[in-house]
């Protein structure tokens, strides 16, 4: 009996194990995440391809917040698109390119030779400095989420670059690496107040340039950089459905051109004009080095405008095809006004219709037809020109790289037109979608919420426009007089005589650009 019984206990004992380890793999099935179908791997794809939104390919897998079941995979889900993520990392060497060697070519041929190291010193220093100031907070009060501070500001969550991967961040990309684009963003942080140094030119102590530029990414490019950027923005039209001024801005209007530029002008009229201003014979030392400078901004330039889409996409390729127009219009309408007023069409005319031309379809690249960018051109070539050859004599102001007549005015006018010139065929972000989402509100695209895709229907998107110029100007002019007053009293604004006249690449750095006769 026992041998039975022991056969009878050993065979349940073999049949439980069995069932259970029929039972193990079933339950393991059930808990693991769906696999996607091949419908929606495909509509990841074609959501690379249209620079959308992937994780809309598995819609229907999502729970009431919008989650993904955990552990859910696809190839196309919180990983970078190969071409989008390359355009952007090119752009990102076009716009530092821009600075250097660019912007330090040509405003090194336009200063007296023995001023030109300054002006590249002052580049280099800017560079270095605002990516200390990006890495540590820089970044986050820009990008981050949270308006703090009255809305000035993005949160804290970004600082020292926590979290920032390879992985894309959906408010701003969906198929750029966030690292990317942070790195991609720090290089438009860098030209902006390098701008500066054209009004300031060959009589601000590098000292005193240290200290105002801390102060001045703190409470001029940070603050308006987010308003008009950040993914919660107050003048952030195209993105943010809540914002407050629906304004547009596709790379740089308001943000780099208008603060750089006005804040150039409020720090000259506080620093005083250059020994000898309108007595001695001030020329451009090299128009070589500022013709090849031009040359380089202009390269460089599409990696600003093109690469403001975020993505190898069409809207990118506006930009490219508007930016090259409204370029090529200004520099041939500059030193014809030049030609026909003097009689002579300067290389220095050339040089400045382009850069103009570049200020001026800046904000407009991503959102205007051929047309309007010539129009832009057009406009370009002939309101800077009369600032530059005349406004600036009346006055007497001593803005001595036409910074102000260049990048204030066309920054200016460039937003203002934006607004004018606006075609939403252009830009589908732009364009109410409201018919398209069964007439519902909330699910309309941002523009379509807050009313900028109807301001643009009803030609009053100007008014918009108008708002954020009206606040660019408050932020950078405040910004600017109160930096400026207090690295004054800090340490002093003005080189001395002496060191004026006998040049600050020989003083403050104790080399010079040019040796022997």
């Amino acid at each position: 009996m026992k041998p039975l019984m022991k056969r009878i206990f050993f065979s349940l004992e073999l049949l439980a194990c069995l069932a259970l380890s029929a039972i193990t793999p079933r339950a393991a099935e059930s808990s693991a995440p769906p696999a996607p179908t091949l419908e929606q791997r495909v509509g990841g794809l074609e959501a690379y391809l249209g620079n959308t939104d992937p994780s809309a390919a598995v819609a229907s897998l999502k729970d009431k917040d919008g989650n993904l079941p955990k552990d859910f995979k696809m190839a196309s889900l919180g990983t970078p698109g190969p071409g989008h993520n390359a355009w952007q990392m090119a752009s990102a060497a076009l716009v530092l390119f821009m600075t250097l060697p660019g912007l330090s070519l040509f405003y090194g041929g336009l200063v007296r030779r023995k001023n030109v190291l300054s002006v590249c010193a002052q580049c280099f220093f800017i560079t270095g400095l605002v990516t200390i100031l990006w890495w540590i907070c820089g970044y986050s009060l820009v990008f981050g989420k949270g308006n703090t501070f009255f809305g000035l500001y993005g949160g804290w969550d970004k600082v020292f670059l926590r979290g920032v991967s390879s992985a894309p961040n959906g408010d701003y990309s969906y198929w750029v690496s966030e690292n990317v684009y942070a790195m991609y963003q720090l290089m438009f942080a860098i030209i902006t107040p390098a701008l500066i140094i054209g009004a300031i030119a060959e009589r601000m102590k590098f000292s005193a340039i240290c200290l105002f530029m801390i102060g001045w990414m703190f409470l001029v490019y940070f603050p308006q950089g987010h308003m008009v950027w950040g993914i919660d923005g107050r003048m952030n039209g195209v993105w943010n459905a809540k914002a407050s001024i629906h304004a547009m801005d596709f790379a740089g209007g308001t943000v780099v051109h208008m603060t750089s530029g006005w804040s150039a002008l409020v720090l000259c009229l506080i620093l005083g004009k250059r020994l000898g201003f309108g007595k001695e014979v001030m020329a451009p030392h090299s128009m070589v080095l500022c013709l090849i400078g031009t040359g380089m901004l202009w390269v460089g330039w599409y990696g600003f405008n093109a690469g403001s889409a975020v993505a190898a996409d069409m809207i990118a390729a506006n930009a490219f095809t508007t930016t090259t127009i409204a370029t090529a219009v200004a520099s041939f309408v500059w030193p014809l006004a030049e030609w026909i007023v003097k009689g002579k069409p300067s290389v220095l005319g050339f040089c400045s219709g382009a850069v103009a031309g570049l200020v001026v379809i800046t904000p407009a690249c991503g959102y205007v037809n051929p047309t309007g960018a010539v129009i832009i051109g057009i406009a370009a070539g002939l309101v800077p020109w009369f600032f530059c050859y005349k406004v600036k004599a009346w006055f007497g102001y001593d803005d001595a790289l036409d910074t102000f007549g260049v990048h204030a005015i066309g920054g200016t006018i460039g937003a203002f037109l934006t607004g004018l010139l606006a075609d939403a065929n252009v830009n589908a972000n732009t364009a109410s979608n409201l018919a398209d989402v069964g007439n519902k509100m909330e699910l309309a695209n941002y523009a379509t919420q807050n009313g900028l895709a109807q301001a643009i229907a009803n030609h009053t998107q100007w008014i918009a426009q108008v708002e954020a110029i009206g606040v660019t100007l408050l932020v950078a002019i405040l910004g600017t007089i109160i930096v400026a007053y207090i690295v004054k009293a800090l340490v002093g604004l003005r080189a001395d005589e002496e060191v004026e006249t006998l040049g600050l690449d020989l003083a403050e750095h104790g080399e010079e650009g040019y040796h022997g006769a």
